[in-house]
């Protein structure tokens, strides 16, 4: 596996993956230094995610290939169906998974995702529309969902 480390608004970001693609993309609570030189099995992530992070993307196109049970992988397909700039609850999620009574397995399963930003489980709050738990931290899941709101004048949270 390769590894490179960028600087972002929301703090470093460690980026592993292979030529099999991305496995994992998470916020680092320390500072480091950001690679000077990335591994070209990484690069087009790391394009993707600076230009995510500049305003110019909001979907991304390279490979993933996340590690996690079966449940987590159906959990984590669901996320990439949230529409960028939209949210929906953890009671529509489970759902949408065909089990309204999974709503705790379900927010286990978003709880452990390893694609930060890519697999988009900070658009997933509350049922009464508060901003719920988050592993990145709940000021990152704010400035998130206010970098891709269509009304960027206008705060949410």
């Amino acid at each position: 596996m390769k590894q490179a480390v960028i600087k972002t608004p929301l703090g470093f970001t460690k980026i592993v993956g292979d030529e099999s693609g991305i496995s994992s993309i998470t916020v680092l609570e320390e500072r480091l230094k950001e690679d000077e030189i990335i591994p070209s099995e990484l690069e087009e992530a790391v394009r993707q995610l600076k230009e995510y992070f500049a305003g110019d993307r909001n979907n991304f196109t390279f490979t993933l290939n996340p590690e996690g049970t079966d449940f987590q992988k159906k959990v984590w397909k669901e996320l990439l169906e949230i529409p960028f700039g939209k949210t929906t609850s953890y009671l529509e999620l489970s759902k949408k998974i065909g089990d309204v009574k999974a709503i705790r397995a379900v927010a286990a399963a978003n709880g452990k995702n390893p694609l930060w930003i890519i697999v988009p489980c900070h658009r997933v709050i509350g049922s009464d529309g508060s901003l719920t738990g988050y592993a990145g931290g709940l000021w990152r899941k704010k400035w998130l969902l206010e970098h891709e709101s269509p009304s960027p004048q206008q705060k949410l949270f």
